[in-house]
């Protein structure tokens, strides 16, 4: 009878490391297809990233672009208006600097 036992618990223990080796053999299979799968998403999100990047530095290159274009007109104009409202007021002031002198002078004859 002690044989019967004893048999019975090394197939009892043989059945159980079989159920367990294949239990782990599944358990490593599935954890290979997440990876795979974790993978191929990370893939795929790496490059959409990238396009998008991409487009975006395109844009905003462009929008630099314009952007400084037409910084440069303004800043063009705006300082061609300065130069003629500096000349003009420095006309006028030069006139009234000499009538100014123009005064004292006459000022000082008298």
């Amino acid at each position: 009878m002690k044989k019967n036992v004893l048999t019975l618990l090394a197939f009892g223990l043989f059945a159980t490391a079989v159920h367990a080796q294949e239990t782990v053999k599944q358990e490593a299979k599935n954890v290979g297809t997440a990876i795979e799968k974790g993978a191929k998403a990370t893939e795929k999100g790496v490059k959409n990233g990238a396009e998008w990047v991409g487009d975006k530095t395109k844009k905003g290159a462009t929008a630099t672009k314009k952007g400084v274009k037409k910084g440069t007109k303004w800043v063009g104009k705006t300082a061609t208006k300065g130069a003629k409202s500096v000349k003009k007021t420095a006309v006028k002031g030069a006139d009234a600097v000499a009538d100014g002198y123009k005064d004292v002078k006459a000022d000082l004859k008298k």
